[in-house]
């Protein structure tokens, strides 16, 4: 890795230029998937009836035939016209999850290489998170929710793992490469099966724990020949996988009854503004106030460049994950699960080309290996085991 903080106009820089020189030598997805709902409702064309037959006699027989076969042929066109819509939009709904996760990374790694307060980070962009969603309600953009005390109570368990699971991933970022902390991140289904096994008495399938196999060897061999490797950065990535996958679990195993169910979307929305008020007197408590233009002039740091940085970090932070929410309602889980994998594809070579990270052939290996374990999973998933 680079010690230099790397942004993405090569002439700009987060670091104060005069004479403070500061050191980033030691320190470098909810994909989170609820419980998933309904794939979202088709738009059927109704049949045109064409009119009845005191004007079809009058017609000759052969245009009388075309004419039928012409109002016959217009339901199909336009069930495959909206059908070819809705692949476009989801396929532009895909590459906005992909651009949002790559470029929140880099604003995000960017940030955490020269400023240490990953508590705070956090809590900011759950902040701008918080301020979004109370611009959709407050323009009814989106339908505001009426939550009753009892899933609030439901909900709380969740925001508690999503506070815990963006922290840990922020304290990874800051630690390591993020190409390796998202090497790490791939080992979130390992944590899946245990857990589900555990808490939902989910036993896996062979062909599921097989899937596991690649996985885990793949991150052990990815670690082992990772340059910007230290054990702060591998655990708090670690420590990310297990809150993110016990977020899942608890939204299975509370969020159960269907009369007071709600989409996902509108859960993220909730999460989001309650994990801010959960951290938000927590970064008071630990790291004070430190997000301030005297403390980061005198830290050495470029204040509007930390500022604009950590602002579209939040922005791309809640964008990439309200569009993988919006995707979860329009696909099966198992294509959710598969997009994530290529997601993680996308942005570990992205951080890898955009920061330079050096990455031996061994390294490469590990990492691929892992990553197509994941993919594996992903589809194996699906296979119901045969019962008797």
């Amino acid at each position: 890795m680079q010690s230099t903080v790397l942004s993405l106009s090569p002439s700009l820089s987060l670091l104060r230029k005069p004479h403070t020189r500061v050191s980033a030598s030691s320190a470098s997805k909810l994909n989170v998937i609820l419980t998933p709902s309904s794939s979202s409702s088709s738009f059927p064309c109704q049949p045109c009836s064409l009119a009845s037959s005191s004007i079809s006699f009058k017609l000759p027989p052969s245009r009388s035939l075309h004419a039928r076969g012409r109002a016959a042929s217009v339901p199909e066109r336009s069930s495959a016209d909206s059908s070819a819509a809705n692949i476009l939009e989801l396929g532009v709904l895909f590459v906005f999850w992909f651009l949002f996760n790559i470029y929140f990374n880099i604003y995000n790694k960017q940030v955490l290489k020269v400023y240490h307060f990953p508590l705070t980070v956090s809590t900011i962009q759950f902040a701008v998170g918080a301020l979004l969603v109370a611009f959709m309600w407050g323009f009814n953009l989106y339908k505001r929710p009426k939550v009753s005390g009892a899933q609030l109570a439901a909900i709380l368990p969740l925001a508690v793992v999503h506070t815990l699971g963006n922290l840990f991933t922020n304290m990874s970022l800051g630690k390591v490469a993020v190409s390796f902390t998202h090497t790490i991140k791939a080992m979130e289904p390992f944590f899946s099966v245990i857990l589900s096994a555990m808490f939902l008495g989910e036993n896996p399938t062979a062909w599921v724990v097989g899937s596991l196999v690649p996985i885990v060897g793949g991150v052990a061999l990815a670690s082992a020949t990772e340059a910007s490797f230290n054990w702060a950065g591998f655990w708090s990535a670690m420590a990310s996988n297990l809150t993110n996958q016990s977020r899942n679990v608890l939204s299975k195993k509370l969020m159960v009854n269907k009369e007071e169910s709600m989409d996902n979307i509108t859960l993220f929305s909730i999460i989001t503004v309650m994990s801010f008020l959960l951290s938000a007197p927590v970064t008071l408590l630990m790291e004070g106030v430190k997000f301030t233009p005297t403390y980061l002039q005198s830290a050495g740091l470029n204040v509007n460049e930390v500022f604009i940085r950590s602002l579209l970090a939040a922005l791309c932070f809640h964008a990439y994950q309200q569009v993988s929410y919006m995707i979860l309602q329009k696909v099966s889980p198992v294509t959710h699960s598969v997009g994530n994998c290529v997601k993680r594809v996308v942005v570990i070579v992205s951080s890898v080309i955009f920061f330079q990270t050096p990455v031996s052939p061994i390294n490469a290996i590990g990492t691929a290996i892992a990553l197509a374990g994941v993919f594996l999973y992903s589809r194996v998933k699906r296979l119901k085991p045969k019962t008797i």
